[in-house]
């Protein structure tokens, strides 16, 4: 990708229709000199089935797909929970652990129940994410975020979305969602992924 290509794609299109995701996204790429926009701003109505056995090949469907509806460069990614004790579910199905329509908290609920009885140092787990930068042209670089954790009896917290409210920061003694934003942006895995993904974007006007 030539330096006039890449300033031809100014705008940065974050494909996810998740309104907390889009906001995290918005302060974790400010550095960037690009355009953030979102799906619903540019109006890209369909939808990319996940169909991907991991969390890479399911961040470039989306960011190539999307990159070409858009003709856009595209930033996409797939993120979850791996649990130990579940043999590494709800993995790449985090977002769809219990169904497709289900809410973050039946989502919570079942994986709860799934792991009752499971003793506390047997409840090991992470966040994992794949962020993929793609260019209508076909082109896709890939960054990654890991972040360890605990998942704790029950939920607690306000903040974020998804599983944060059961993800147990043990040198923090507190759960992700009980973080500020400021505080989850500066550890999660997303925020990893993403600082890498600054670094790649910002590079690529000096190639």
């Amino acid at each position: 990708m030539s330096n006039v290509e890449v300033k031809a794609f100014r705008k940065l299109l974050v494909a996810t229709r998740n309104p907390g995701k889009v906001k995290e996204y918005r302060q974790l790429l400010h550095r960037v000199p690009f355009q953030v926009t979102s799906l619903e701003q540019v109006g890209v109505a369909k939808e990319v089935e996940e169909t991907g056995k991991s969390f890479e090949e399911n961040a470039c469907l989306k960011a190539s797909t999307y990159a070409t509806l858009s003709g856009l460069l595209t930033l996409a990614d797939d993120s979850g929970l791996e649990v130990d004790a579940l043999g590494g579910a709800p993995g790449v199905r985090s977002s769809r652990y219990a169904g497709p329509e289900a809410t973050d908290e039946a989502r919570v609920a079942l994986l709860l129940k799934n792991l009752s009885g499971v003793a506390w140092e047997d409840r090991k787990g992470r966040f994992r994410c794949v962020i993929a930068i793609a260019w209508p042209s076909g082109e896709v670089r890939t960054v990654s975020g890991v972040v360890e954790g605990i998942i704790q009896y029950e939920p607690k917290g306000a903040n974020g979305f998804g599983y944060d409210p059961v993800f147990y920061l043990p040198h923090l003694g507190r759960t992700m969602a009980e973080l500020s934003l400021e505080e989850k942006n500066g550890l999660s895995h997303r925020a990893q992924a993403a600082r890498k993904a600054v670094t790649l974007l910002n590079s690529m006007l000096e190639e």
